[in-house]
Order: structure tokens, then sequence, then C-alpha cells
């Protein structure tokens, strides 16, 4: 089911503990930009249609990236990214807006995801995975 827009950026707010939503927002907007950037196939499609179309689009055009980054490095992107952010604040920003996108997500298509994605990512989501 796709979230709504407003649901999207309160859970977003709410988990990052954000003043407004325009920080939530812009939140989002990077890190969808950079998860697109790591996604593909199918799967970005399946979660771009759980998303509010406004992130849906960003999502689906996102920023080129060579090889998927480390988690580390994303949120070290995230941070370049994001006006003012520090390393710290960045991975607060991604786990706020990641965690959100797992919620949206489902399990089925999360697992999906995070077999794209280099180990780490399922602690980014919120969802350690048992090793």
């Amino acid at each position: 089911m796709t979230l709504r827009r407003e649901a999207f950026l309160g859970h977003v707010k709410e988990r990052g503990k954000y003043d407004n939503p325009q920080e939530a927002e812009r939140a989002a907007r990077v890190v969808l930009a950079l998860l697109g950037a790591h996604l593909v196939g199918d799967i970005r499609a399946q979660l771009a249609t759980r998303l509010p179309e406004e992130f849906a689009l960003i999502l689906l055009n996102p920023l080129q990236s060579a090889e998927p980054l480390l988690p580390e490095r994303f949120i070290r992107a995230a941070a370049a990214w994001i006006e003012g952010a520090t390393e710290q604040t960045a991975a607060w920003d991604v786990s706020a807006v990641l965690s959100t996108v797992a919620d949206a997500a489902g399990e089925d298509v999360l697992g999906q995801i995070l077999l794209q994605l280099p180990a780490g990512y399922d602690l980014v989501f919120g969802r350690p995975q048992p090793t």
C-alpha cells in the first residue's frame, strides 16, 4: 500500500525529531536519490509503487553511482548533499528516512533490496538481520 505524502513525511519527521516538515522532506529527497542510485531492476520500481509519487519519482530518477557504497560511505555521501550536515547528523537523517522506507516496503521487498546492497544496510534500514 502506498503511503500518502503527509504520512510519509510525518514518520520521517517523528523519527528524525525534525523541527518542521521541510527538514524531513530535505532528508527524504537526498536519501532517496542516493538509494535509487544503488537499486536496479524491478526492485526499484516495486519500492517506488509503495512511496508517495513525489518521492517515487526521486527514487526512479537517481543520482549516478558507479558502484554500491558501503553503508558508511552512503552516510558520508548524504552528509555531502545535505546542507550543514555532519556525518553524525547524516546518519540520523539516513536512519529516519530508510526506517520509514522499510515500513513502506514491507518485509518481502525490503529483503530483495538488502540483497542488492552491501552488507550492513540492514542496520541502516533499522532491521538488523541475524547472521
